[in-house]
């Protein structure tokens, strides 16, 4: 190229606009999502007492109607994925590539660390003690016995484990994979219903409609325990340290969160999101092995196989029950409806990291593997717990009054050898666990806004920024503004069940014309 080429080139690159951060955002999605967000928090500081009772009445409404649509839709989910996993269709290799983009290991350790989360930490301290205190009505009996201990164990499996783990990615990572790497469709939560409703959904109002509440949900189901993280951090730095447990402590602790995944998520799922996550796992394995050996190993053994031996067993009467509505939908229905509101985009996001991984991969290790190792974690932090309250009853059991989850995990952690020592450790596990399901999910939401599995930088630094606003914004009212939220979750995962029923019945039918294809 010659000298004036060259500065005709350059003339055109000045004279050309630059690109807005906006340019090549899906904008109806954006505004509806971010609007009602906004609009959530502008009443709840208004009056969060007003906001309560409305989520809490649309809560109830969502639990009665769905609950039980919710259970079979959770366990026809796991079902069929197994299925699939052990037949032939289990060797279609997805993503169009036979290689997979990343190791083993860091598949592993990113979706363990993204689904599991920073609620991994504090409810497996807890719940298994709430269960234990008092025991769920499948099981009923008596309090403070070695038996309550392994049923209260079982049913945080229950709400941790198959189920809970399959409905993020299982069957509708299979559609993602296809319809996105093979068909080059949009990677959108619509794509889901692409094999329903074709391009009407596609191109259509009800497309965004489609997107912006499953945005609406994962976001909410991510705010939550950004805020919620900066309340117990903040409860904790007060208790080891004596820093005040103010408002400044906690806003001080979201700013640094909000610029560690915001950061992870620019870098990228091949830099940042990766570091994270290892880092994240060594620290998890180093603290799970040191609970095994220095606190109480006979009981975590022990409790693990019983309880584990107890939740094959009842797992389909755990599955299905419905004798107490009143005590399920503040527990198992909470849940399921908490993690349906995930689905979609955690599938997305198992989609962009798990291509060239067959059918049988992904599934086993979404719904059987990372499940095993989640109870295995429970019993580890749960179980310490409930033995150290076996031997000693009131040592956990006091702190915990009153729901108090950071106070629990503190209780077990004092108990333990070098008891201050792993009570920062866990802190920093708690917030680097945050961090990466912040980082993950702002990733996906970024996604929904372009379409893309590469979303421009600017757009993962808004919704990274806006998650860890709306947060704080929530919990200068005090915590009911993160309750609040958490009961929306369950509210939103309403329509999102909806997008995700045509998986049972379309993740089998792609899968089959994949093994077609791969002449399998």
């Amino acid at each position: 190229m010659n000298t004036t080429t060259q500065a005709a080139a350059s003339s055109q690159e000045l004279d050309m606009p630059k690109k807005s951060w906006l340019s090549g955002v899906d904008l109806p999605v954006f505004l509806i999502s971010g609007g009602i967000l906004v609009l959530f928090a502008a009443f709840a500081l208004y009056d969060i007492d007003l906001v309560s009772n409305w989520v809490n009445t649309a809560f109830a409404a969502s639990t009665k109607v769905f609950g039980a649509y919710w259970q079979v839709l959770l366990l026809l989910t796991f079902l069929i994925g197994l299925v699939l996993s052990l037949s032939r269709t289990g060797n279609v290799v997805m993503g169009g590539t036979d290689t997979p983009d990343i190791t083993t290991f860091q598949w592993i350790s990113i979706i363990m660390c993204t689904l599991l989360a920073g609620g991994g930490v504090f409810w497996a301290a807890a719940e298994p003690m709430a269960h234990f205190t008092s025991p769920p009505p499948l099981f009923g009996g008596e309090t403070g016995t070695l038996q309550a201990a392994y049923n209260a164990l079982a049913q945080s499996f229950m709400h941790w484990g198959f189920l809970a783990w399959a409905i993020l990615g299982s069957l509708t990572g299979i559609i993602f994979m296809y319809l996105h790497y093979e068909k080059g469709l949009p990677l959108k939560p619509r794509t889901l219903l692409y094999p329903v409703l074709g391009e009407r959904v596609m191109k259509g109002p009800l497309g965004a409609v489609v997107d912006s509440c499953c945005v609406l949900a994962v976001v909410a189901g991510t705010v939550g325990p950004i805020g919620f993280l900066g309340l117990q951090v903040s409860f904790g730095l007060e208790k080891l340290f004596g820093i005040p447990n103010t408002y400044g402590t906690q806003v001080f602790i979201l700013v640094g969160l909000i610029g560690l995944y915001t950061l992870s998520a620019v870098s990228g799922v091949n830099r940042g999101i990766q570091i994270l996550s290892r880092a994240n796992v060594i620290l998890a394995v180093g603290l799970m092995l040191f609970i095994l050996l220095m606190g109480p190993t006979g009981f975590i053994v022990d409790g693990y196989l019983h309880s584990f031996g107890i939740y094959l067993d009842q797992f389909i009467p755990m599955a299905t029950f419905r004798a107490d509505t009143g005590w399920l939908d503040w527990w198992t229905v909470f849940f399921w409806g908490w993690f349906l509101g995930y689905g979609p985009l955690m599938a997305m996001f198992v989609a962009r990291i798990s291509r060239g991984r067959t059918i049988r991969e992904m599934v086993l290790l979404i719904s059987v593997v990372a499940p095993v190792i989640t109870c295995f974690w429970f019993t580890i932090v749960g179980g310490a717990g409930l033995s150290f309250e076996l031997n000693n009853p009131g040592v956990i059991s006091e702190p915990f009054t009153g729901f108090n989850l950071p106070a629990a995990l503190m209780a077990i952690t004092e108990q333990l050898p070098a008891g201050f020592l792993i009570s920062v450790l866990f802190l920093i596990l708690t917030t680097i666990f945050v961090a990466t399901t912040g980082d993950s999910m702002t990733y996906a939401v970024s996604m929904v806004m372009t379409g893309t599995d590469h979303p421009q930088t600017s757009v993962r630094i808004f919704w990274g920024v806006m998650m860890g606003v709306m947060a704080a914004l929530l919990i200068s009212i005090g915590s009911g503004g993160i309750s609040a939220l958490q009961s929306f979750i369950v509210v939103t995962a309403v329509p999102v069940s909806l997008v995700l029923l045509p998986s049972l019945w379309v993740a089998p039918r792609i899968a089959r014309q994949m093994a077609k294809e791969q002449g399998l």
